[in-house]
C-alpha cells in the first residue's frame, strides 16, 4: 500500500476521534450524575437519564463547533494538497 494512503487513513481515524471526543466526553459524564442521581433517589425513568445527556452532547457540539469545522477543513486541505502531489 502506499504510505501516503496509509497516512491519510491514520490521520482520518484521528481525526473522528478528535472530534467526537469532547460530546462522548459529557454524555458519559453526565450520564455517570444523573445514574447516581436516579440510584440515591430511587427514581428509574428513562427520561430523566437520557434529556440530560442529550442536552449536554448538544451544548458541547455548540461549543466545539468552531474547533471541529478548523479541525475538519486542516484535515481536507491536507487531502486534497496530497492528492495534487499525485501523478497519474
Amino acid at each position: 500500500m502506499d504510505p501516503a494512503l496509509l497516512s491519510a487513513g491514520r490521520e482520518a481515524v484521528l481525526v473522528a476521534l478528535a472530534i467526537s471526543a469532547p460530546s462522548l466526553g459529557a454524555a458519559l459524564l453526565v450520564g455517570l450524575l444523573s445514574g447516581a442521581i436516579q440510584a440515591a433517589t430511587q427514581v428509574q425513568d428513562h427520561a430523566l437519564g437520557a434529556v440530560p445527556r442529550l442536552v449536554a452532547v448538544l451544548v458541547v457540539v455548540g461549543l466545539a463547533a468552531p474547533w471541529t469545522a478548523a479541525r475538519v477543513v486542516r484535515f481536507g486541505q491536507t487531502c486534497l494538497e496530497a492528492a495534487l502531489r499525485v501523478a497519474p
